[in-house]
């Protein structure tokens, strides 16, 4: 049998709440609208004595619901933290007192306001259930690294030495990657001089040597099955049996391939004596510090080095981005020459020289030892006299006809991420079929990607990719992340860098995946409501079975069972509440994030009649951005209008219509929908979240027009946290907007 629930109100009349309101009002609303059970006041309620309250009332009063007016819920989180008890929170004092002026003629709309959030965080509480926490955990605390290069390595010695199992994964039948086929790298700290050791045997030895390591060489992943902390793993062995693990969260380090040279004829590629950075490591690695070679036996007396091969193209044929490590390493790769032979001519031709991490120092060691740098567009380069010559635009000379002859060209071609099958847009799509009358096109070859994870999920077998292939993630807020809970990328996999920058990466991958074995562990939720014990749940007896949810859950989480219901994996989890947002009959829920919470918020708002003047507005502020903008307006004291009632909400793709629907048939004005950036640079901390929830509202507009209503009485914005200055201007600026509309007809139904 259920416990008996009992609901209390806190009331706060510190930091100026007790100057500016009528406490004594805001308890009778409690009492009265509210119906709450222990009404109660406090002068500092987030004091030792404060909290001391509340807590007493839940240990010897039953209280298992408390309801709390004072400051915003994103502040105090500590003080009000009772594990045990359902809390909601009023924002008295940044949603009120702090952007309303302190005069005589503000007094009765500011109370009013106040009013409003007391009766919304009672309602709010009396629809919710204290979560008890996901029951399907797993305590596996071992991490699975895949890809045995810098970042692999690095990421899995970090793990190590915090205490945690690893299972590293190579494909090739040695550890090092890219970096074990270099000469020498980048240097990567002071006085940036020269060119140093690859640091990859130092490496190797540390994995040898560590019992918290397990190694697998020629070995690939064959299948990836479960959720956080309960992941199996089946792990190919070239010439042995597959060996299944058990691991608790995943880290990707399978690097990048260089772009093809023999995409790029007119720069040469493909000519005998034309190779990439890497073709040149290959050659100074058989020098091993004397004369360099070409390929032919032909000692190199004269080098030229191309930048920006086939990158930072905008034509669209080739790479559109910078790979941000090439710069550097034709420099070091100049001083191979200089070094053995002063004489040899060597020269740099690039149209921008970036180098990360050294400033320009080792640039300038570089011109010291000879090397020019030369400002220019390579036109082409030819085949000539048992050599190449390059033709180039100077643009330091404006001369659009210059031209170089050397031994050697090395193109620095870039890389490209090599993240697996984009499940997004799959290579192996079938072709169009042709118009009548038409010959069928030629099939064009082109290699399919290998799955790399071959994950056992609805939604494809690697994580989703953003643009240019690398693997999607937050790259603001979360930039391990991935689209798929507890499996993170680190490295060039995940975005263009050195080897320095790919090591610090794979240190921070690491400390999130150990955070997400621990939350998973625990059974709660990781980033970015890391530690909410709340999963969404079901009532298939109303489910129509239209996958609306399964199709666009961002994380992967939701399958389908044997009856093609919906089935959660709770441990995959973010908790955004897309699915709740999605599904039509609303029968998918939190037990402290749902459609009645919200809704009972919603109707909890006095709504004045036609004729007092006093519009009603709604916001429905995304948790991550929007509702944390308007704290900070606060903050600022940057006031906006007393129309507005906020109601934070997990993400857009949270927002149901029937709450848009709710709001304009109860009488509100207007409905301002606050959601985070979405598109190629979105914003949105749960990656598509506001992106399908745009998608979803854009169709609310013909349900005004069914209604009679003006189409712009429902608006919605992106706002990013940054903008505390520009959202007070807005919502002014909409609430004069509802105002000149008139009064909504539904008021008073």
């Amino acid at each position: 049998m259920a416990a008996e629930k009992k609901h209390a109100a806190y009331i706060c009349s510190g930091c100026g709440l007790g100057e500016r309101l009528d406490i004594d009002a805001l308890e009778g609303v409690a009492k009265k609208d509210g119906k709450m059970q222990v009404v109660r006041t406090h002068d500092f309620l987030c004091s030792q004595g404060g909290v001391a309250m509340i807590q007493n009332d839940i240990d010897n009063d039953g209280v298992t619901h408390v309801a709390i007016a004072a400051c915003s819920r994103r502040a105090k989180t500590e003080a009000f933290n009772f594990p045990t008890t359902a809390i909601s929170r009023g924002n008295l004092r940044e949603g009120v007192i702090w952007v309303r002026p302190d005069t005589d003629e503000a007094r009765e709309t500011t109370q009013e306001m106040a009013e409003d959030y007391v009766r919304m965080a009672c309602a709010e509480v009396k629809a919710m259930t204290q979560p008890a926490g996901n029951p399907n955990t797993g305590t596996v605390k071992t991490l699975l690294v895949v890809g045995g290069g810098m970042t692999g390595m690095t990421a899995a010695l970090e793990a190590s030495k915090a205490g945690y199992k690893v299972v590293l994964v190579e494909k090739t039948g040695a550890l090092g990657g890219w970096a074990a086929k270099l000469y020498k790298r980048v240097p990567t700290r002071e006085p940036f001089k020269a060119p140093q050791d690859n640091g990859v045997a130092d490496l190797v030895s540390q994995i040898e040597a560590d019992s918290n390591i397990k190694v697998y060489t020629n070995a690939t992943i064959a299948k990836t099955s479960g959720a956080p902390g309960r992941f199996k793993v089946d792990i190919a062995v070239e010439s042995g049996p597959t060996v299944t693990e058990d691991i608790g969260a995943i880290l990707q380090a399978t690097g990048f391939n260089l772009y093809d040279v023999n995409k790029l004829p007119q720069l040469g590629g493909g000519q005998a004596n034309v190779v990439d950075q890497a073709g040149l490591e290959a050659l100074a690695r058989a020098a091993n510090g004397g004369a360099i070679k070409r390929a032919d036996g032909k000692e190199v007396k004269s080098v030229v080095f191309v930048q920006c091969a086939g990158q930072r193209d905008t034509s669209g044929e080739h790479l559109s981005y910078c790979s941000g490590y090439c710069c550097n390493t034709s420099i070091k790769q100049a001083m191979y020459f200089k070094d053995n032979n002063p004489d040899i001519d060597t020269v740099v031709l690039f149209t921008d020289l970036r180098t990360p991490g050294n400033g320009e120092d080792f640039y300038r060691s570089a011109q010291n030892k000879g090397v020019i740098f030369s400002k220019g567009v390579v036109s082409g380069v030819t085949a000539s006299g048992g050599g190449c010559t390059v033709k180039f635009h100077d643009l330091i000379l404006d001369d659009k006809n210059a031209q170089i002859d050397a031994d050697l060209v090395v193109l620095a071609t870039g890389a490209v991420p090599n993240s697996g099958v984009n499940i997004d847009n799959p290579v192996d799509a079938p072709a169009a079929a042709p118009a009548e009358g038409e010959a069928p096109a030629a099939p064009v070859v082109e290699e399919k990607p290998i799955s790399i994870l071959n994950l056992d999920y609805r939604q494809g077998p690697d994580v989703p990719q953003f643009k240019y292939g690398f693997t999607d993630s937050h790259f603001i807020c979360f930039p391990y992340e991935t689209r798929r809970t507890g499996i993170y990328t680190a490295g060039p996999v995940r975005r263009p860098m050195d080897i320095a920058q790919a090591q610090e990466d794979a240190t921070g991958a690491a400390m999130k995946a150990i955070q997400a074995m621990e939350n998973a562990g625990l059974g709660k939720a990781a980033h970015p409501r890391a530690g909410d014990l709340s999963f969404p749940s079901v009532r298939l007896e109303g489910c129509t079975q239209c996958k609306r949810c399964t199709v666009e859950c961002p994380f992967g989480a939701i399958d389908e069972d044997e009856k093609r219901f919906p089935l959660f994996n709770e441990s995959r989890c973010r908790r955004c509440g897309t699915c709740m947002g999605a599904c039509p009959v609303r029968v998918i829920s939190f037990e402290n994030y749902s459609v009645n919470t919200v809704g009972a918020q919603i109707k909890a708002v006095n709504i004045p009649d036609e004729f007092s003047e006093k519009p009603r507005i709604l916001i429905l502020a995304c948790e991550n951005d929007a509702y944390p903008a308007l704290d900070m307006a606060a903050m600022n004291r940057n006031e906006y209008s007393a129309w507005v009632r906020a109601i934070p909400v997990r993400c857009l793709g949270s927002v149901n219509t029937i709450w848009i629907t709710d709001a304009l048939n109860s009488g509100y004005d207007g409905v301002m929908l606050m959601g985070c950036k979405h598109g190629e640079d979105y914003q949105c901390h749960f990656v598509k979240g506001s992106e399908l929830g745009r998608y979803r509202l854009s169709k609310v507009g013909d349900t005004l027009k069914g209604m009679n209503l003006e189409t712009e009485r429902v608006f919605d914005m992106e706002v990013a946290i940054t903008d505390m200055d520009t959202l007070p201007k807005k919502i002014n600026e909409y609430a004069e907007m509802i105002q000149g509309f008139g009064p909504s007809p539904f008021k008073g139904f």
